[in-house]
């Protein structure tokens, strides 16, 4: 007999892509609708949205201990992890300390500590060409946009810039996981909880960005700068949702059917 879950996966499947874009959208809505309704401090949306990422990293480091293998994780995601999380560092040190800047530290050095365990002490595990993705891809393409988009504040130009391109690399830098599981196919519990809290924690980045905007009037965006930048700090929140949203669907899908190895259909992620 099927669950209702499965049932109502079933038929989602089936949907012509219009629908399913549709039904996400909707979905979408209806999430945020309720965040409006249950979170008073839309502020607090975000400081959930680091804690969530913190939360995943503490996964990550779990599994590196308890298995003592790093197959299946992105080398490289974990170093873009550590980039942005440093100039953000620096920029939150040097324009506008706060809780913030705590818990960025704290997501830095247990980032650092698993780019050290794959590097040195679980290198024999890491698979290394299954995680190909060129890190020039992202690098480059986000450096240029920093340089010609970026805050239009009165902080030092270097700043401004170097803020914009922590922006820009946040939202792609997951991509090098993504290819990793696209290469494998088959994704094991403790990898897939922590794509999963990536996830969370850019929906509620995201939502922070949009309720705000909701809350404001639009103002916001006028607080934010002029020029492109607030338009692209958005875009860029969108981005990452969107991102995983294909693999976050794919992992409840998983939970509620009692699978413990995430197997993914091709062509996603």
């Amino acid at each position: 007999m099927k669950t209702p879950i499965h049932a109502v996966s079933t038929w989602v499947r089936r949907q012509p892509p219009k629908v399913k874009a549709f039904l996400a959208v909707v979905s979408g809505m209806a999430a945020l609708v309720l965040l409006k309704l249950i979170v008073h401090d839309h502020d607090n949306l975000f400081v959930a949205a680091e804690a969530v990422h913190s939360i995943g990293i503490s996964v990550l480091i779990y599994k590196l201990m308890k298995e003592k293998t790093c197959a299946g994780l992105s080398l490289k995601s974990q170093e873009l992890t550590a980039i942005f999380l440093a100039v953000r560092l620096y920029c939150s040190f040097v324009m506008e300390y706060d809780i913030h800047t705590i818990l960025d530290l704290a997501t830095l050095g247990t980032t650092l500590w698993v780019i050290y365990m794959i590097r040195f002490n679980l290198k024999a595990t890491y698979m290394e060409e299954k995680d190909n993705f060129a890190l020039y891809y992202v690098l480059a393409p986000c450096v240029v946009l920093a340089v010609w988009i970026h805050p239009s504040t009165s902080h030092n130009i270097l700043n401004r810039i170097s803020w914009g391109f922590c922006v820009y690399l946040e939202a792609v830098s997951v991509l090098p996981q993504l290819r990793v599981m696209q290469n494998t196919k088959i994704v094991e519990p403790f990898t897939a909880h922590y794509v999963f809290a990536l996830g969370v924690a850019r929906f509620f980045s995201c939502a922070h960005w949009v309720l705000q905007m909701m809350d404001t009037h639009g103002r916001l965006l006028v607080v934010l700068g002029y020029g492109l930048w607030p338009s692209m700090v958005i875009i860029s929140e969108i981005v990452q949702a969107f991102i995983l949203a294909d693999f976050c669907y794919y992992y409840v899908k998983s939970v509620f059917g009692g699978q413990l190895v995430l197997r993914l259909p091709s062509g996603v992620v």
